[in-house]
């Protein structure tokens, strides 16, 4: 366990036992207010801190970093400065928030003006994502899938365990938490039509997903190695990658999924450093058969975070759908990693890939609508007595994430999107 998540730290600032955003977290994303433009900021408890007027104000000095990469509207370069000086910003700023250090709490002046309640904020997307590419990693949901679609006695196809399975998606339409999409249209065929229609999508859904973000870069011919993954990933943000499931089924042959899925992606504002995150590291499933030699990894790579999904109606609360965990993935993200650049593709930093669909092995751990209602043939009941086999509109669709060991529990907030009417 590193310093910074030594559960005994204290700040002055009073965080609630159960936040997602106490002294050890520390995450980094992008804000702006009303009397702002948007620039960088971390979070404890329910305020927002902005790390701009902290550089400003002398904070950081020690550091010799340009002023400047605190007021972007970014995290890109603030990353792209290296894990040894953004990991020694993060200390320094848990420092000067724990209980016994004076250097900021005494200072009212500087407090005020520092420290931002959370509702009195916009957080906006927290990097510029140049490409992005969303994986199928999860056995449980592959093979949920593969079910219902095909023979379930042979519902992964050959590739499956010997290759981390991925596409590239869509990276300019991946919104922030608190971004509205509408219903996509586009075409479908039932399967006793001859022809298929165009229209909004009936079947739309949400997928339970994580990201990662890339922190260093390649270049073209280069490969990162498993051993040398974890070099080049900054952090992790929740993410719900939407799809029309009926009009992926008419468009995904041959080339996979396309207007399904390059319509919206939604991801959390907080970027949860993989420092962070190492307490909660646990081993992974045993992959049979063994893979191949670039895919073989050492130590433990799976992260227990535990995820939930919740549907709130447009005038009723909201009723919890589904709690999974990302520690159920059967690739993880070092082999994710590897095999994305093997072929000697390069990665930018800000570059985002996604997990796939989390599925646990219960019912209620299933990680998409699809899976859920079982293709639409189970009804899944809401608090106010309607029910749903898959999204309507103005449905809202929230995701929520967290790590938790004994005293220690590091969380992602949540990302959180309502569904409007086809435009």
């Amino acid at each position: 366990m590193n310093d910074l998540s030594n559960p005994n730290l204290v700040s002055w600032i009073n965080v609630e036992k159960d936040s997602d955003f106490p002294i050890q977290n520390l995450p980094f994303g992008i804000f702006k207010t009303s009397q702002t433009a948007p620039h960088l900021a971390s979070i404890i408890g329910e305020f927002v801190i902005d790390l701009a007027l902290l550089s400003r104000l002398g904070y950081f000095e020690a550091f010799k970093i340009d002023q400047s990469i605190f007021a972007n509207n970014s995290l890109n370069d603030f990353i792209g400065l290296g894990k040894p000086l953004t990991n020694a910003i993060r200390t320094r700023i848990s420092e000067l928030l724990r209980e016994e250090n004076p250097e900021l709490r005494e200072n009212s002046e500087h407090r005020e003006k520092i420290f931002h309640k959370v509702s009195e904020v916009q957080m906006l997307l927290p990097v510029e994502i140049g490409d992005y590419t969303d994986f199928y990693s999860s056995i449980e949901h592959a093979t949920n899938v593969g079910t219902m679609f095909r023979d379930p006695e042979n519902a992964l196809l050959p590739n499956w365990k010997h290759i981390p399975v991925g596409y590239h998606g869509r990276s300019s339409s991946i919104v922030v938490s608190g971004i509205d999409i509408h219903r996509p249209k586009g075409q479908t065929k039932a399967d006793d039509a001859e022809n298929p229609v165009f229209g909004p999508t009936k079947l739309l859904d949400f997928e339970l997903e994580m990201a990662f973000i890339i922190g260093k870069q390649t270049e073209m011919g280069d490969t990162v190695s498993t051993d040398d993954a974890e070099k080049h990933i900054f952090g992790m943000v929740l993410f719900n990658d939407w799809s029309a499931r009926d009009i992926q089924k008419w468009e995904y042959v041959p080339l996979g999924p396309f207007l399904a899925k390059n319509f919206a992606s939604s991801c959390s504002p907080w970027v949860v450093t993989m420092e962070a995150l190492e307490p909660f590291r646990i081993k992974g499933p045993e992959q049979k058969p063994e893979v191949l030699p670039y895919l073989q990894y050492q130590g433990e790579k799976n992260i227990d975070i535990h995820l939930e999904v919740l549907i709130q109606p447009e005038k009723s609360t909201s009723h919890t759908v589904c709690r999974s965990n990302f520690k159920y993935m059967y690739w993880n993200m070092n082999q994710q990693l590897a095999h994305h650049t093997v072929n000697g593709c390069n990665i930018r930093i800000g570059d985002l890939m996604a997990s796939g669909t989390i599925s646990g092995p219960s019912s209620d751990s299933y990680g998409s609508m699809l899976e859920l209602s079982w293709k639409g043939t189970k009804a899944i009941p809401m608090a106010d007595g309607t029910e749903r086999r898959f999204i309507l509109d103005m449905d809202t669709v929230i995701m929520r994430g967290y790590a938790q060991k004994d005293r220690l529990r590091i969380g992602f907030g949540e990302v959180k999107t309502k569904i409007l009417p086809t435009r």
